[in-house]
């Protein structure tokens, strides 16, 4: 069932999605990064390398979270049923705005939802945190294949 999910990534209708789902996926990504630090800042701090490791970053964890968008979709239309994996996708990118957003956000986030704390600066202008937010990903497109091959139980 894997390759028939893979064959319909091919088609008209999930190459619009994927495009709709990559571009929002970015958007959301350099928006977090720009409310963390600025891409110039960044390199005056950390160096040119950073920068470029953050967006190839942004663009790798955007093409996978659209590609699990996708074969969540994919698993819909071939099972009838959503896959419990598509959830890490939007884990990945609501970690990445609690860990690495602008420190100022996820204060007054958490304050308005009743939690106080104080926010450490974080490391590399948060590249730890979005490379577990990459780790999240590959784990739900994991597990979205394991999910796909899986026979459908009738009840």
């Amino acid at each position: 069932m894997f390759k028939q999910a893979l064959s319909m990534q091919l088609s008209k209708k999930y190459i619009i999605q994927g495009s709709l789902f990559l571009v929002t996926f970015l958007l959301i990504y350099f928006i977090v990064d720009s409310l963390n630090m600025s891409y110039s800042e960044m390199r005056e701090t950390y160096g040119v390398m950073l920068v470029v490791t953050n967006i190839a970053l942004n663009i790798i964890m955007s093409l996978l979270s659209a590609l699990l968008m996708n074969f969540s979709t994919a698993m819909v239309e071939i099972k009838g049923k959503e896959g419990k994996s598509t959830n890490f996708g939007f884990l990945s990118v609501l970690f990445g705005i609690l860990t690495y957003g602008c420190t100022s956000c996820v204060i007054a986030f958490f304050a308005s939802i009743g939690i106080a704390f104080s926010v450490i600066a974080l490391p590399l202008a948060g590249l730890p945190y979005k490379l577990i937010s990459l780790i999240l990903i590959v784990i739900g497109l994991f597990w979205m294949s394991k999910e796909i091959e899986k026979p459908c139980q009738i009840q």
